[in-house]
């Protein structure tokens, strides 16, 4: 390491002082393997949120976090973090993908987002959209790459190229298995296309691969314990017979299996969202205060460990807790406005060992959780859990574009898809219509069974009778 070290600082020497402290402020080359960083998702859709100003002292100040995602390039947000030394990542939206394939777009973006703001502004990240094949916009997808690889062209351009990485998160939908972990695909069709030559900009840039692993939506009441990091007799991998203790791990490895099929073993995975709501429905299993703080404390206990994972042993990872607050504008579910760590008021809903002593002595010994005020314009009684068996299924008249991104989203959240998977019991038929009915069935028995978890923008349904055909069985 050293010795590499001493090669790279040799290559900038010819600069400033500056370039050469900055660098090493701001190179992933310490965050991989010997420093886990620990990092918060800045997320804004709320009417309530305190001034940006305030929230990076807080930070800087109060917590042990030193690193943000933001989900935009607010500029307001951007200077409150000058001279904090905290790590920013900047995101540009999805529908800017396909001006950005010019390199003049680039770079007219670069000079608007990133060039003002720094180096008093420790960007040290690009991320072009966000869980951009879980869209299905052939447009999107299409110039996904190529926008990439002309924003580290207009970063190179003006001088940041080997200061700001440039990548893109992704989602777990992006596999087409992950059981056992071992055997972990992309989908087919992204995988040659698209994610072997984005992994392959990565590799030629330095960059990291991210993905948003989330336990919460993948687990049950009978794998709670192995979700949330405690004892259990864990899961073996009846290919490599390597067990494994929790949730999380068995979904990095399935991302890192699907990479080696690629060939691309070599690229750094970060973890760009996770997290754990404090409230939602009460239908929904261990979805409170303690049983967040519990997650959100033993995944950073873990992924700063060294431990790594049983594909991945030894290793940190650069992690990004899903979020910073509370975001009341939010839409679906209540757990959607609940996964904050922090109230608007920047009081802890609870304390996932992020705080600093100081921070700390003001929580209350039982925290109780305090609602967003802002919920869905949901009737009392289309909230309410139906009497009685029900199942969630599309309605007759759904267009098949909006059940894909039904399909999509709900299998990108980690929720089982593997029954319709190929060869598994409900691939067959293999329509739109039937995988989207079954994904939707999943999301909804997940949720909780409210009819507003059925109703994804009014393409659902709830029925009482029972959708199950041979040897395919939806829950219920």
């Amino acid at each position: 390491m050293i010795v590499e070290m001493t090669k790279i600082i040799t290559r900038i020497s010819s600069g400033s002082i500056f370039d050469v402290v900055f660098f090493l402020l701001s190179s992933s080359f310490f965050m991989q393997g010997a420093h886990a960083g620990i990092g918060v998702n800045y997320g804004t859709v709320a009417n309530n949120l305190p001034p940006p100003a305030e929230v990076a002292h807080f930070l800087l100040e109060s917590t042990t976090i030193d690193r943000v995602r933001l989900f935009d390039a607010n500029p307001d947000i951007l200077k409150a973090f000058a001279h904090t030394g905290i790590a920013v990542t900047i995101t540009v939206p999805n529908d800017l993908i396909p001006q950005l394939t010019k390199l003049s777009n680039a770079q007219d973006w670069v000079r608007t987002n990133v060039k003002p703001y720094v180096p008093a502004t420790n960007i040290v990240r690009i991320l072009v959209g966000n869980e951009v094949l879980s869209t299905t916009n052939r447009l999107l997808i299409g110039n996904l790459v190529t926008s990439m690889q002309m924003l580290h062209s207009a970063l190179v351009d003006a001088s940041l190229g080997g200061r700001i990485k440039v990548s893109t998160p992704h989602s777990l939908g992006i596999l087409s298995n992950s059981t056992p972990p071992s055997s972990g695909k992309f989908r087919q069709g992204y995988d040659v296309h698209i994610l072997k030559p984005l992994l392959s900009f990565l590799r030629e840039t330095g960059s990291p691969f991210l993905v948003n692993p989330y336990p919460f939506f993948g687990s049950s009441e009978d794998t709670l314990d192995y979700a949330l990091f405690r004892p259990n007799p864990g899961v073996t991998d009846e290919n490599t017979k390597l067990v494994y203790t929790n949730m999380l791990d068995g979904q990095l490895d399935a991302v890192y299996s699907a990479m080696k099929v690629l060939g691309f073993t070599d690229i750094e995975i970060v973890i760009a969202e996770t997290g754990w709501p404090s409230m939602g429905d009460s239908t929904q299993v261990s979805v409170d205060v303690k049983t967040a703080a519990e997650y959100n404390s033993n995944l950073i206990r873990h992924v700063s460990s060294g431990t790594g994972t049983p594909l991945m042993a030894k290793r940190t990872f650069e992690t990004y807790i899903f979020a910073l607050f509370n975001e009341n504008l939010k839409p679906g579910p209540l757990c959607e406005r609940n996964f904050g760590l922090f109230r608007p008021d920047m009081t802890p809903v609870y304390d996932a060992g992020i705080l600093r002593p100081t921070a700390g002595s003001s929580i209350p010994i039982d925290p109780s959780p305090v609602p967003s005020s802002v919920t869905p314009p949901t009737s009392p009684a289309s909230m309410s859990p139906p009497k009685g068996t029900q199942w969630c299924l599309p309605k007759t008249e759904a267009d098949p574009d909006a059940l894909q991104r039904n399909l999509d989203y709900i299998c990108g959240l980690g929720l089982d898809c593997g029954p319709i998977q190929e060869g598994s019991a409900c691939f067959l038929p293999n329509t739109v219509r039937a995988h989207a009915a079954y994904a939707m069935n999943v999301y909804y028995q997940a949720m909780g069974r409210s009819n507003y978890d059925c109703d994804f923008k009014g393409t659902g349904a709830v029925t009482a009778v029972d959708p199950s055909y041979g040897k395919c069985t939806y829950p219920g």
